[in-house]
């Protein structure tokens, strides 16, 4: 008997922009149908290994009835049960559906590449309603009892449920009653042309009837396979169109659209005999930081047969964003994805296609600069998670890393060895500072003897830059060292603090009593030129930026005291020691604590007490315009 039910909100929100605004290519519904008959041959396949009577010839087919105008694609694999019905296409309400909602709304000017991400979301059934005014749905679960199941729907509020008694297959048949102005989709040539273009690579077979004439002259129809089925990581690079490549990156791709940076082959012969087809993106989509609905890993194939579409051990997580296919002749068939990721051969293909990707990277920088940094500014931040995770290929990675500098122009940035290169003869290691943004490490006091000694300064102001601070120690064979960090040496350096702290023995005794358990320690050093003071953290101990990291992340980490540096030769130095001495200024105590909080404002940290803040310089202000 037959049961119809509403559809869950989100997926008639989507059958209505299906319907009503994704008209710009209306074309890719085919490719979305072929791709799910693909997944579920890909299915059966695979249970077919441990059960050999799932077993068939698997194909793919297409036929259309110019009379009743309907379109028809079947399929003979895996199938589905009423209860995988419901979930997977009636009352589907999951992450990728929304996610789907979410960029369309995000996108409302500009809907031109939209038909070409649907498939990246789950939804890709749902394209259907672009062409058809009408979609029947029959299945039958393979190797199961359960009957065959009926599903109809005219894209709007509800379907029907019912039973199929006159469907005798195994696998699914998904019948289009077509729309007026979507006639053209029953000529054969343009089905055939379609599945060439965007599903040529499909390695099942699909078939299309042919007219063919007989020699009495009558005709007949004749199931012709109209795909190469050479699946295009086989292929030599000369013989894949771009449009070829365009298709399979949408196919595969986590981030959906077509338009990718590099393809990648590789062909891997010896301890580990594999192919791959490899690419890098162009840009970052707008739900790259939604891992909920990311895949990680690589498709992994055996022998051309599919066996995980996320195969995480084949890929290190800071290249998440590489997307691709590995065909493995040394994995055994029947491999389990359970034990999969603990497979030894596994490991040994993960290095080998880490390493490609690198060298690629690095070609890229070399030979196409401004791609590279288009690139990078798109995935560096991930990219440089590798750094910290990746010790093996730590160095070649810090070869990939691009940094803005004190010396160079805003938004210019240049690679680490090109650092090491500009050196003076007279610098021994590589400075660097971090911070929240640009402006606010550019403005920090503690740059002023850098700026005049001519060094120059790595700025690193991505949030995940201290933190792979902590494992890069070295480049070419030179230390990094933070120029808001532990004890800064000149030569002379010495002398000159041990004369200004017996100069200003007051002040530093006056300073060290005010701020109590707040400051570490009040000392002098060469590291300003221009400023009065800067706040400097111990050498071991986390910044103040890295604080505010891990407490935006909701972790507790200890307050780290700081050091206030003071600057001998300005003379605002000289004028608080007056005072001091002169033992009887009320405002004293407003300075120092204006002077504290400025510290802290310039390099980007937040000051204890805003409103305390404004009422000292209030009152300073008030009392210089007397």
């Amino acid at each position: 008997m037959a049961k119809t039910q509403e559809f869950k909100t989100e997926v008639r929100q989507l059958l209505n922009l299906m319907i009503n605004s994704l008209y710009s290519n209306r074309d890719i519904f085919l490719r979305e149908l072929i791709a799910n008959a693909a997944d579920a041959l890909d299915k059966a396949r695979f249970e077919s290994l441990t059960k050999s009577e799932l077993s068939a010839e698997w194909q793919i087919k297409i036929t259309f009835d110019k009379d009743a105008k309907t379109l028809t694609i079947s399929d003979n694999g895996i199938g589905m049960n009423e209860a995988e019905v419901v979930e997977n296409i009636g009352t589907i309400a999951k992450s990728g559906t929304r996610a789907f909602l979410q960029m369309m709304e995000a996108n409302k000017e500009n809907k031109a590449d939209l038909p070409e991400m649907i498939g990246q979301f789950g939804v890709g059934f749902y394209s259907a309603f672009m062409v058809a005014g009408k979609v029947e749905l029959r299945t039958k679960k393979r190797g199961s009892d359960d009957p065959a199941v009926l599903w109809t729907s005219e894209g709007e509020g509800s379907f029907t449920l019912d039973a199929a008694p006159e469907y005798d297959a195994t696998g699914t048949e998904i019948k289009l009653f077509l729309k007026d102005d979507a006639e053209k989709y029953l000529d054969r040539w343009m089905i055939v042309s379609l599945i060439r273009k965007y599903s040529d690579y499909i390695e099942y077979p699909i078939v299309v009837p042919e007219e063919k004439e007989n020699e009495d002259k009558t005709k007949t129809l004749v199931d012709t396979v109209v795909n190469s089925q050479k699946a295009i990581w086989l292929r030599k690079p000369s013989e894949v169109t771009e449009d070829e490549y365009k298709s399979f990156y949408s196919h595969l791709s986590n981030f959906g659209g077509t338009e990718y940076l590099k393809a990648i082959h590789m062909a891997a012969e010896g301890t580990s005999e594999f192919k791959a087809l490899l690419f890098l993106p162009k840009e970052a989509p707008f739900n790259f930081l939604m891992p909920e609905i990311q895949k990680k890993g690589l498709q992994l194939y055996v022998k051309r047969v599919f066996i995980t579409d996320e195969c995480k051990a084949l890929l290190p997580d800071y290249l998440r964003f590489v997307c691709g296919v590995v065909d493995s002749s040394d994995l055994p068939l029947n491999v389990s994805r359970e034990i999969l990721q603990e497979n030894p051969l596994l490991a040994r293909i993960e290095k080998a296609v880490t390493a490609k990707i690198l060298s690629e990277l690095k070609h890229l920088l070399e030979n196409d600069r401004e791609s590279y940094e288009k690139f990078f500014d798109q995935f560096g931040r991930v990219l440089k998670e590798g750094i910290h995770t990746d010790f093996a290929n730590g160095d070649k990675l810090k070869d990939l890393v691009l940094y803005e500098t004190m010396n160079g122009e805003r938004g210019k940035k240049i690679t680490l060895a090109e650092y090491v290169k500009a050196m003076p003869e007279n610098q021994k290691e590589i400075f660097y500072i971090s911070g929240d943004k640009y402006e606010s490490v550019a403005s920090n006091p503690a740059l002023e003897y850098f700026r005049k000694a001519g060094f120059d300064v790595l700025f690193m102001t991505d949030p995940i830059d201290e933190w792979i601070m902590q494992s890069m120690f070295q480049y070419d064979k030179k230390n990094f060292k933070s120029v808001v960090k532990g004890d800064f040496a000149v030569d002379g350096a010495a002398d000159t603090a041990k004369d200004a702290a017996e100069k200003y023995a007051k002040l530093v005794e006056y300073l060290k009593k005010e701020f109590g358990t707040e400051l570490s320690d009040v000392r002098f050093s060469s590291r300003l030129t221009d400023s009065p003071c800067c706040l400097i953290t111990e050498g071991n101990a986390l910044s103040p930026h890295l604080e505010r990291l891990f407490r935006a992340m909701h972790q507790e980490v200890p307050v780290s005291k700081r050091i206030l540096e003071l600057n001998a030769a300005h003379p605002l130095v000289e004028k608080l020691e007056a005072l001091v001495e002169k033992g009887d200024s009320p405002e004293l105590g407003d300075y120092v604590r204006v002077l504290y909080d400025q510290a802290l404002l310039i390099e980007g940290s937040p000051i204890p007490d805003p409103a305390d803040f404004a009422k000292r310089v209030t009152a300073l202000l008030s009392g210089a315009l007397k």
